[in-house]
């Protein structure tokens, strides 16, 4: 088989990571088509998500290109999917993740099944990081450009969607990608890249969850345990959070800058503490919703992980516990862990899978 033979679509979100990995996958003889997903619907404006913008930047691409450019709207598949597992992890206190939801059940899900039934063979996407086959195995790889490598996000995916699917930006770096995006007149070349929720874009934080969830009061302490002030609701802040706490002079000594150390759900309490407080710092959590990428490792394993996007990897081991849960623990100790984000495993560039954190400790 050729590989001119091969129907590719490409997800092309109106940036110019899609926008190259489009022009790639024609350079290499594939058929290429695109998508344009839609996925948001409640308050999409050119203040923050415009996707009327984003398809003009897509059409603009699909034409230089000379590719035809399909369009789907997927916003009931996210809210069901994505946005009301978001706001019911921040009802509870938690901190999650769409961007991983996101990319497990819209762009390798609802993607992946409509480019299906568009004739394609596989489906592309402009993310940073390797699809290698090994043995029958296929495996997800730390993309090339440590700046840009975004297996965290990927780890939920499966064999069936990683054998159906290509990145071809793995193997080069962001500095490369715009400048062939420059160098093919592309209007995406210089375009900022897309931050903030996936699908929603930038927001100020509070102002958008407040549209959603409920504003509960509560208290603000100090670790004995002393008033501060009121919070806004519990699910408005998060584990490390130094900004929008607003705590001034006069209940410490100390200038070093305050942070949330900890969340109280029962109580509806919020335990703040000052610089780099030992609070902040735990070696061990445990986690649920355990996935493998690939085959499961034996048990006690030594790997590597990170409890955040952008950390660097940190050495550990893991143990599976009997209700099926993963103990992880760390050997240096970690700042501000958080419930409710992924941990992602990884045996040097190959990310073995993750699991969400659901609490932490010290051993």
């Amino acid at each position: 088989m050729t590989k001119a033979v091969n129907k590719i679509i490409v997800g092309l979100s109106g940036g110019v990571d899609s926008s190259v990995t489009a022009l790639l996958l024609l350079e290499q003889g594939y058929e290429v088509e695109a998508l344009f997903m839609k996925n948001w619907e409640e308050d999409d404006s050119s203040e923050h998500c415009s996707s009327a913008e984003d398809l003009a930047d897509a059409k603009q691409v699909a034409g230089k290109l000379g590719i035809k450019l399909h369009t789907v709207n997927f916003s009931h598949e996210y809210w069901e999917n994505v946005f009301d597992h978001f706001l019911e992890e921040h009802k509870k206190g938690r901190t999650p993740n769409p961007d991983v939801l996101c990319n497990q059940h819209i762009k390798f899900k609802a993607f992946l099944d409509h480019a299906k039934d568009l004739g394609a063979d596989k489906i592309a996407t402009g993310h940073y990081a390797r699809i290698v086959e090994n043995q029958g195995q296929y495996q997800l790889q730390m993309g090339l450009d440590d700046s840009k490598d975004q297996s965290y996000f990927l780890h939920l995916l499966n064999q069936e969607q990683l054998s159906q699917s290509l990145f071809p930006l793995g193997e080069i770096d962001k500095t490369q990608v715009r400048e062939i995006a420059t160098k093919n007149g592309f209007v995406t070349a210089e375009k900022k890249d897309s931050t903030g929720i996936c699908f929603i874009g930038e927001r100020h934080f509070s102002e958008f969850l407040n549209n959603f969830l409920p504003k509960e009061k509560g208290d603000i302490i100090d670790e004995n345990g002393r008033f501060i002030k009121h919070h806004h609701g519990i699910a408005f802040y998060t584990v490390g959070q130094r900004k929008g706490l607003e705590i001034g002079g006069g209940f410490s000594d100390s200038p070093e800058p305050w942070f949330v150390a900890e969340k109280r759900i029962e109580s509806n309490e919020i335990v703040v503490v000052q610089g780099d407080h030992p609070l902040l710092y735990h070696n061990t959590l445990i986690a649920d919703g355990v996935h493998w990428v690939g085959e499961k490792p034996n048990f006690p394993h030594d790997c590597s992980a990170k409890i955040r996007y952008r950390q660097a990897s940190q050495n550990c081991q893991i143990e599976i516990l009997e209700n099926g849960e993963m103990k992880v623990s760390f050997e240096s100790n970690q700042r501000a862990i958080t419930e409710g984000q992924s941990l992602v495993l990884y045996n040097g560039d190959i990310c073995l899978g993750g699991a969400v954190i659901k609490s932490k400790h010290n051993e």
